[in-house]
């Protein structure tokens, strides 16, 4: 399990002008997907650009478990021989996702499609994530779970000998449930309909549309999404390229806007409307970031972003924005620090269910730092300026807590310190490798027992 890894604090310094051009791991979002719906197809679905990381990696595990052939050639393309919708074997072991909250929400939605039972598990990080929102619709579906308090892992869930297509409208934004619902009305009878008020990221949909389902999406006045998808598909097996990782890319790109004298080009982008809220935040904070070579691969939208130093000024985040941008906030934090005057971040308490509390360990890391800054249940504010640095960062092993905290230290007076980075390898394994080679510092820092 990932949290039998050993812990490595590091620290990094101020950073000369960051140069350079990059390409950042594949979209993890995409990723998962992409090795889900192929191991439903019949057929053999190949997919270039795959996020090698611990999380998709643990996809991937999971997938051969429920039977599907999963392999890497010598080109470094991924093959998914798939077994069929409703061709699931039931895993002769416990499935572990590690840290992967994404990977296993989405996974009970898959199982839930037929009559299986799997227990999942996952690392100290993730069994103390809530599963309720997910859980709630797919027992509506008829699947029977028996789980912790608050649906926390380690559970057990069986799927129903038929699947009940239901109508279900998502209580809070959330992609992940509209997604475990989505991939469990797969084995459904039926048109199982899903209300989303509020748009989230949409990569299930369009994947799905992709491989070959009957799904259709309306979109009423007010922006809200009606989606429709008939169950049990004959889905077809795909060529898939994964594009860059916008989550991923934030880390260069927010580096790049604080580090004075930077010019930094991330490559080939995904620009889905759904994943660029902390773009679109930067440029209202006077970012300069320049939009090249937009095209399309997939159904998706793809551009190189250049990317120069710039001051930045406070803003207020629209509380809307916050679904499109709810993994960024941590490092949309960094840039408030840097910048003159007040950031306020509305509308964000779903950073309080991540792979930690973020909302907290944002504030604290911020603080132990000279920043100043207040948060409330669902709000953070931070007023920005010149940053003292100097401060340990408790980064409760959450990935985009350590990165964010050492572009921080990029732009800081003195050097910030996070107690672990071995976290950053489940969705980021190159980060160090591709900061250094724009220029920023890091330096390890000797373990405490």
């Amino acid at each position: 399990m990932t949290n039998s890894v050993k812990r490595r604090p590091l620290a990094a310094g101020s950073a000369s002008p960051l140069v350079g051009r990059v390409r950042v791991p594949g979209d993890k979002s995409i990723s998962h997907r992409a090795l889900m719906l192929g191991a439903l197809t019949v057929g053999e679905t190949v997919i270039s650009g795959l996020l090698e990381a611990g999380d998709v990696m643990n996809t991937a595990a999971a997938m051969r478990a429920f039977g599907a052939t999963v392999e890497q050639d010598a080109a470094g393309l991924w093959h998914v021989k798939g077994v069929g919708v409703g061709g699931l074997l039931e895993p002769t072991a416990v499935v572990d996702f590690g840290n992967a909250g994404t990977g296993v929400r989405l996974c009970m939605g898959l199982a839930a499609a037929q009559p299986i039972a799997v227990t999942f598990t996952g690392d100290a990080s993730l069994v103390k994530r809530p599963m309720g929102r997910v859980l709630d619709p797919l027992i509506d579906m008829g699947v029977e779970v028996i789980a912790r308090s608050g649906g926390r892992l380690p559970l057990t869930m069986r799927g129903p000998r038929l699947t009940l297509p239901i109508s279900y409208r998502v209580p809070v934004p959330s992609a992940q449930v509209k997604s475990a619902v989505l991939l469990a009305a797969l084995g459904a009878p039926g048109v199982t309909t899903v209300i989303e008020p509020v748009f989230t990221r949409d990569h299930t949909e369009r994947m799905l549309q992709g491989f070959g389902a009957a799904l259709e999406v309306t979109t009423d006045a007010d922006g809200g999404r009606t989606i429709r998808l008939e169950g049990r598909p004959d889905l077809k097996a795909q060529t898939i390229a994964v594009p860059a990782d916008p989550s991923s890319a934030a880390f260069p790109i927010v580096a790049a806007t604080i580090v004075p004298g930077s010019d930094v080009t991330v490559e080939g982008v995904l620009m889905n409307p759904a994943r660029i809220g902390l773009i679109d935040t930067l440029l209202d904070m006077g970012a300069d970031i320049e939009i090249v070579g937009e095209r399309l691969t997939g159904g998706e939208k793809l551009a190189d972003l250049r990317v120069r130093h710039a001051e930045l000024k406070g803003v207020s985040v629209p509380a809307e924005r916050a679904p499109s941008m709810i993994d960024e906030y941590p490092i949309l934090a960094v840039a408030a620090a840097v910048a003159t005057g007040e950031t306020r971040m509305a509308g964000i308490g779903e950073m309080r269910v991540k792979e930690s509390d973020r909302l907290a360990a944002v504030t604290a890391g911020l603080r132990a730092n000279g920043v100043d800054c207040a948060e409330g249940p669902d709000w953070l504010t931070v007023r920005g300026g010149r940053v003292p640095g100097g401060g340990v960062v408790a980064t409760h092993l959450d990935h985009r807590i350590a990165m964010s905290f050492l572009v921080l230290g990029m732009a800081a007076r003195n050097a910030v310190t996070v107690d672990d980075a071995a976290m950053i390898a489940t969705s980021f394994p190159t980060f160090e490798t591709l900061m250094t080679g724009l220029g920023a510092r890091f330096t390890a820092v000797d373990a405490e027992d």
